[in-house]
């Protein structure tokens, strides 16, 4: 997805809708952007961040939660994006760890390269930590 200054990668996500509790939102959001079906109960909180932005199209105090979910393989299927998600989108990939902690491109969220050291170690927070506000 692109930004102000270039580019940059973007976990999938996005808004929650009305009715929807952090973990509906967080599966259906994983479904839409690559095509992945979980339950979410499946999904395990590990980290959030929360801060003020001016994207635009919405401003205000935002909070982005993020959750933990293994696969070993999976086709990504990016047909579900809405027509603002189609506009801006790039491309995909997966990641090493070592690729993250390697790139000098921009990956929101911040930090991502250091919880993805620690859960993929086993390290899995109890309750979600706070990662820094990216804008």
């Amino acid at each position: 997805m692109l930004v102000q200054s270039g580019h940059a990668w973007l976990v999938p996500g996005g808004g929650v809708e009305e009715g929807e509790d952090l973990a509906d939102a967080a599966a259906r959001e994983l479904r839409e952007e690559t095509g992945l079906t979980v339950a979410p109960a499946g999904l395990r909180p590990v980290a959030y961040t929360s801060g003020h932005a001016d994207l635009g199209w919405a401003s205000g105090l935002f909070r982005d939660d993020f959750f933990l979910y293994r696969v070993t393989s999976h086709q990504v299927d990016p047909s579900g994006l809405n027509e603002f998600e189609r506009e801006h989108y790039r491309g995909h990939r997966w990641w090493t760890h070592a690729e993250l902690a390697a790139t000098r491109e921009t990956i929101y969220p911040a930090n991502l390269a250091a919880l993805v050291a620690d859960l993929t170690a086993g390290h899995v927070p109890a309750s979600p930590i706070a990662l820094p506000w990216h804008h």
